[in-house]
């Protein structure tokens, strides 16, 4: 087994991969260690759901990498896989390091685990200048907690998803004023702990319904506009604030990184930016499987290495299955699962009833906040497979819930729907 990527996504399915009895894996990591964005994220709150305490980025990074000794799996660091080749029985992957150069190896599955990318400005197109001072907030992030670098004085945030507002914190934490947190939406995208730890406990406004329609400076960011904006996303003119700054953080969005996916033909969902899988992360291509935010973006890393942890043992399945000759029948059923009204994703999008295990976990995010108990209703359209009460519910914090096996089979038709009603 090959897995490319070596976060904490690759890391729980290589993991996962030995534990269910595969001998040969390898990692391949583009990086010069291994635990990927976790490394830079020195701020607590991880770990809570998978090992039961509250520990750092680098602490929970440590702990996925310490269970790697003894167990035999290989790590290549310091490598970019280039291309990925499909093939009947096995598959073929093209690798580049400045210390092996070009080579090629077969492999009888892979993992997609590369993680994702932050947008940056010329993807969201924010007028003015090209100042020095403009950053994701992921690269001041790791400037400043690894490199020892200090990015700014006076700062404004772009975006309130969950790295920006951490870096509002940190940023606040190492002497820099924050004079704002600025969102598009008139709701936050990251989790509501952190606009309370991060925001509210360091007086932090956080505009909503809000933009930066300019950025100014010479050869230093010196001054921002930020406007309100309209029910449909366009600035209102007369709004105009003027916020004198050195630095912008943008945190508007990550995207899964899946270049080498699409090149491989691996069929892709628009709405996740991720590929599409089956219940047990398998991808289109018999033997690719995919986990972690190259599948979707997370909340939480707890959630990561569950996920990844089920598609490193359905790869491992999936290679001595087909040694023994016993794996592979084609499913006998599969049912699309869809997203309806006030679901904006759901993972996986697929499900084989002939190979589900007892219960299956669907992932999915609402298109927008519900402040009041919704009901979450998965069904066929006359018969309901689960129903879920939940208080509340935000585009920001990822849900899951549980479905019986027994309940998925008992379906009639080849669609699922999933709705939240009243």
């Amino acid at each position: 087994m090959l897995v490319i990527g070596g976060g904490p996504a690759g890391l729980g399915a290589a993991i996962s991969a030995k534990e269910n009895g595969l001998s040969r894996i390898l990692v391949v990591e583009r990086d010069l260690e291994l635990g990927g964005i976790l490394n830079q994220c020195v701020h607590n709150g991880f770990g809570l759901h998978y090992f039961g305490e509250e520990l750092t980025g680098p602490e929970y990074a440590g702990r996925m990498t310490g269970r790697l000794e003894g167990s035999g799996i290989e790590i290549l660091c310091d490598t970019m896989v280039l291309s990925i080749h499909p093939g009947q029985d096995v598959h073929r992957v093209c690798l580049m390091s400045a210390c092996s150069g070009y080579r090629c190896l077969d492999t009888e599955t892979i993992v997609l685990a590369m993680g994702c990318r932050e947008r940056t400005r010329g993807a969201i197109g924010i007028p003015g200048t090209r100042a020095a001072g403009i950053l994701t907030a992921g690269t001041a992030q790791r400037y400043v907690n690894m490199e020892g670098y200090m990015v700014g004085k006076r700062v404004i945030v772009l975006g309130s998803g969950d790295i920006g507002l951490i870096m509002a914190r940190r940023m606040t934490l190492e002497g820099a004023k924050v004079l704002a947190c600025v969102e598009i939406m008139p709701f936050s995208g990251g989790l509501a702990r952190n606009i309370v730890q991060c925001l509210d406990d360091y007086g932090i406004p956080l505009l909503l319904s809000h933009t930066i329609t300019e950025i100014g400076g010479r050869s230093r960011v010196e001054r921002v506009t930020v406007q309100q904006v309209d029910a449909s996303l366009q600035p209102v003119e007369g709004t105009e604030r003027y916020f004198d700054v050195d630095t912008v953080l943008l945190s508007v969005g990550l995207i899964p990184e899946n270049e080498l996916t699409r090149e491989a033909g691996i069929a892709m969902d628009p709405r996740t930016g991720g590929p599409l899988v089956f219940e047990n992360k398998e991808t289109s291509i018999r033997g690719i499987f995919a986990c972690g935010n190259v599948l979707q973006v997370h909340d939480l890393v707890d959630y990561v290495t569950e996920e990844s942890e089920e598609a490193g043992k359905a790869a491992a399945a999936y290679v001595l299955g087909k040694a023994t000759a016993a794996f592979a029948p084609p499913a006998d059923r599969i049912i699309d699962v869809t997203p309806g009204k006030g679901i904006a994703c759901v993972i996986p999008q697929k499900i084989r009833l002939d190979r589900l295990e007892e219960k299956i976990r669907f992932f999915f995010r609402v298109s927008e906040p519900s402040k009041t108990p919704k009901r979450v209703m998965l069904g066929d359209g006359e018969r309901v497979a689960a129903s879920f009460r939940r208080p509340w519910m935000a585009p920001g914090e990822m849900e899951h819930i549980k479905v019986d096996r027994s309940t998925l089979q008992e379906m009639q038709g080849e669609i699922l729907l999933l709705t939240i009603e009243d």
